[in-house]
């Protein structure tokens, strides 16, 4: 029988560990299939036309079924939601490691990223309705924070290792048994608190102006990468995307029980964070895909090292989110934490665009990546946890959902807007340079692209300081300022419940 919310589970730190190996699994898919990328492409035959789809298959099904799903953790129950999730994600794993054509393959990358948008939310969301103490919720947020930072330089590191040594077959199938762990110890230890469903009925309507809103809007940044932003499906994409997500929040307005309470995202400290997170994860992607290449095609590095050069970047991601933002949080307001770590981040989002060709990695990189592990680590872990932040437990999956569409659509927005800048700096230099050698033109041509992807990336974190700033006032965990702070008057009734539960 599930426990009330007041009564803790004394099992919930063990459940810990199988919810934020669950999120790894997919923050760490997404990197390890990029490294894999060159030798999918050349063993399956795929087109440079078609390439993409590898990605975008992933991001269309993720980030347009994101809302959806967090609703239906909230309504069918986190753990029922989470386990299904993982079981699928091995599945779709088994089936996209099988593949033996481009069909196959995005086949099984489209239903990966459907699982993972059934598990993402609900993973984030066990967390809110299950640790209900403001020092043991920050505790918990920081592991979690730092597992799933982690799992992108991990899938750095995997997705090296295993392409250089095996084959590119096996970054899909090292996912099958981590998923396997992760179901069958979530099934034996998370026990979710039986008041914190969501019984309302499933918005329809909603939920189909918010999934197709989302695709056309994640499909738009992924095709403006390779067929240019004035392109007409690119602009169609893009108006469909603004009309049927305007519709949607008309609709939402009306609704009794819609798909995404407008009070989850109007709360201005919980929208405060939904950008922080965007801002910030385009920067943490710009990082991992431009030094990347930096790394590997101008410094020459094997794709293993290259993962291993990246790493202390994610060990200053994990020291900050558990010994820093988690022991500080219950104690300090949320942008004591915020602001200062932006700031770090952003003066190590500059070392890396003050590159060249001649840079040395101890002397330059190195000290780059520690000041970004530490600032984006201590930013984004706290701006994760404000996401959700005064919700009901019967909101906890959407809010959950709303943090993961945060980082799924900033990413993808990032990742366009960058790469088009990246490509476009890399050509003006090239066609501005007469002398010298070819190989060194070409050098620092793909370094200036890169630097100058570098500099617009240290511009979204300056924007998420201001944005953090203006919007995160609340106070410590737990006070009744942070709970009344940005809330309209019907919901203070409900905030300040949840502190008595807290």
């Amino acid at each position: 029988m599930s426990l009330p919310v007041s009564l803790p589970d004394p099992r919930r730190w063990t459940a810990l560990i199988f919810i934020s190996l669950a999120q790894l699994l997919v923050v760490l898919d997404v990197t390890i299939t990029n490294i894999a990328l060159p030798s999918l492409q050349a063993d399956l035959g795929i087109s440079v036309a078609n390439r993409h789809w590898v990605i975008t298959a992933y991001a269309l099904a993720f980030g347009g079924l994101l809302l959806l799903c967090g609703r239906l953790a909230d309504l069918w129950g986190r753990k029922p939601t989470f386990v299904t999730g993982l079981v699928g994600f091995a599945v779709a794993s088994v089936l996209g490691g099988a593949a033996v054509n481009e069909a196959m393959l995005f086949t099984g990358r489209a239903l990966q990223g459907l699982f993972a948008a059934l598990l993402a939310p609900s993973a984030m969301s066990l967390l809110t309705v299950m640790f209900t103490d403001a020092r043991e919720r920050a505790k918990a947020f920081g592991i979690f924070a730092a597992i799933a930072g982690a799992g992108g330089g991990v899938g750095l590191l995997l997705g090296g290792v295993l392409t250089q040594y095996l084959n590119w077959r096996w970054t899909f199938f090292v996912i099958v048994p981590f998923a396997v762990i992760g179901a069958l110890g979530g099934a034996a230890t998370i026990r979710e608190p039986a008041d914190a469903r969501n019984s309302a009925r499933l918005d329809i309507p909603g939920t189909i102006l918010a999934t197709t809103g989302l695709v056309a809007l994640v499909y738009g940044f992924s095709r403006a990468e390779t067929a240019g932003w004035g392109d007409a499906v690119t602009v169609a994409m893009f108006v469909a995307a603004a009309v049927l997500l305007a519709v949607f929040v008309l609709v939402q307005r009306r609704k009794q029980a819609p798909l995404l309470p407008l009070r989850v995202i109007t709360e201005r400290n919980r929208a405060g964070a939904y950008l922080v997170v965007a801002l910030g994860g385009s920067a943490m992607l710009a990082v991992f895909l431009f030094l990347t290449y930096y790394l590997q095609d101008v410094k020459g590095y094997s794709p293993m090292l290259t993962g291993f050069a990246i790493f202390p970047m994610l060990l200053g991601l994990m020291v900050s989110s558990t010994q820093i933002s988690a022991r500080l949080l219950p104690f300090v307001r949320p942008r004591t934490l915020t602001l200062p770590g932006l700031l770090v981040a952003a003066a190590g989002m500059v070392l890396l665009a003050t590159l060249d060709t001649g840079s040395g990695y101890a002397a330059h990189v190195l000290p780059a990546l520690i000041l970004l592990g530490f600032g984006l680590g201590t930013a984004i872990m706290t701006s994760i946890q404000m996401g959700t932040h005064g919700v009901e437990p019967t909101d906890a999956g959407v809010a959950s959902a709303t943090v993961n569409a945060s980082q799924q659509i900033g990413g993808a927005v990032g990742t366009a807007l960058l790469n088009t800048v990246a490509a476009s700096a890399t050509a003006a230099y090239a066609a501005g340079r007469v002398t010298g050698g070819r190989e060194q033109v070409t050098l620092a041509s793909m370094t200036h692209g890169y630097t100058t992807a570098f500099w617009w990336a240290a511009a979204f974190l300056g924007l998420a300081f201001v944005i953090a700033a203006a919007l995160v006032t609340a106070g410590k965990p737990g006070s009744s300022s942070q709970v009344a702070a940005g809330s309209d008057e019907q919901d203070v009734a409900e905030a300040d419940a949840l502190v008595m539960i807290h």
